[in-house]
Parts: structure tokens; C-alpha cells; sequence
């Protein structure tokens, strides 16, 4: 019986603190300290952090900009999992685009690359519209280069795919960002070889972004 009353108090405690977290948790903030770093269609982003700080969690994202886009800092597994950080696309993009070229290097881990029409649902509790997501695996200490065709996204609620006769219209793309996250874009876990365990640092470095068609 004693035990059981322990056990009782001490999830109400992690409860409450996850709660007060959740409170304590400032999008509108992060948005408003949003830091400026590379171009798209020669117009600066934007990006700010959303972390799992936004459900109780308690990973830290850290982003900064110098000649590159660094996203990093530390996932918590503990109560959460996953970090990003974001950005508008004034105006959407051209309605030929077809996908981005990426350059980037990594630290081994598997990322995700995510587009949405800048709703907030889109990333939020009540998730109406859908993300549109991709894996991107990384090699430690290489840079890369890639072209993301649209047609590879994956749309996404709620943490995992779904099955939706919309389409990415690319002139309704007002929000991208860079994920880390205990799911795939397929909903399947992250391996921990490709994502880690417990509490660990990540480091993912964006240099250039930019669209292409046909």
C-alpha cells in the first residue's frame, strides 16, 4: 500500500512538472528572437526554435549563423524527444518548383527536412493541416549535397504519415524547418544509431538552400 502511495505522488510530481513546463513555454517568444540566416529566392529566413519544451519535454535547441546555419543543442528523452527549428517562406515559392537543392553536413544522425503551409496546427496540439516531411541521413563530418524532389514528402500528423489526396502546392509553402526527432517521417522510431539514447548533443550544419524546377 505504501508503495503504491509513493509510486502515486512521485508521477504526480512528474505530472506537474512537465505541466508547468508546458506553461512556461514561450513560441511566441522564440519567434519573436528569431535569428536571420541564409536566403531563399534571395529573401532572408528567418528561423526560430520549437523544441518538445512546446509538450513538457525538455530537450534545448540552440541555432546560430555564421557563414553557415548551425542547428544543434541537447535531446532529452526523458518525457520528450525531438528539437527544430523553423522558418516562414514569405509568399510561398514559385509554382514550377519542384523541390530544393540542400548542402549540409552532419554528425551521423538521421534529420528531417519538413515544409507546411505555416499553419500552426501544422506542428501544434491540434495538428489540422498536414507537415510534409523527409528523412536526412547525415555521415559525420560530411558535406553534402542534395536535391529533395517534393514528390519524396511524406505528409504527416501527429507524428506520423498519413493517407491524404493533398497535394504540396509549392505556392502554398509559407513555413520550412529541420528536425530531430525520436520518429522517422514514416512514423517508425529513429534507431539509436541514427538518433541516440538517454541525453545526447547533436550538430547539424545547413550551408545553402535553394529551390529548383523541372
Amino acid at each position: 500500500m505504501l508503495h503504491s502511495i509513493s509510486y502515486f505522488f512521485l508521477f504526480a510530481l512528474l505530472l506537474m512538472g512537465q505541466i508547468l513546463r508546458i506553461m512556461a513555454y514561450d513560441r511566441a517568444a522564440n519567434e519573436r528572437n528569431a535569428i536571420q540566416g541564409l536566403k531563399l529566392l534571395d529573401k532572408p529566413l528567418h528561423w526560430y526554435r520549437l523544441d518538445d519544451g512546446v509538450m513538457g519535454g525538455q530537450s534545448n535547441t540552440l541555432h546560430s549563423f555564421d557563414s553557415v546555419l548551425n542547428f544543434s543543442g541537447q535531446i532529452n528523452c526523458n518525457g520528450g524527444g525531438f528539437t527544430s527549428i523553423r522558418s516562414a517562406i514569405p509568399g510561398g515559392l514559385p509554382s514550377e518548383t519542384t523541390g530544393v537543392r540542400l548542402t549540409f553536413s552532419g554528425d551521423g544522425k538521421t534529420y528531417k527536412l519538413l515544409f507546411s503551409d505555416g499553419n500552426k496546427s501544422a506542428f501544434g496540439p491540434s495538428k489540422r493541416s498536414p507537415s510534409w516531411q523527409i528523412d536526412l541521413p547525415t555521415e559525420e563530418g560530411v558535406e553534402e549535397t542534395t536535391i529533395i524532389s517534393f514528390e519524396s514528402l511524406t505528409p504527416s500528423l501527429q507524428g506520423g504519415p498519413i493517407n491524404t489526396d493533398a497535394k504540396l502546392n509549392p505556392t502554398q509553402i509559407q513555413e520550412m524547418g529541420f528536425m530531430l526527432s525520436l520518429k522517422l517521417s514514416n512514423g517508425k522510431p529513429n534507431p539509436v544509431e541514427t538518433y541516440g539514447s538517454g541525453i545526447f548533443p547533436f550538430s547539424l550544419k545547413i550551408k545553402h538552400i535553394e529551390p529548383v524546377s523541372g
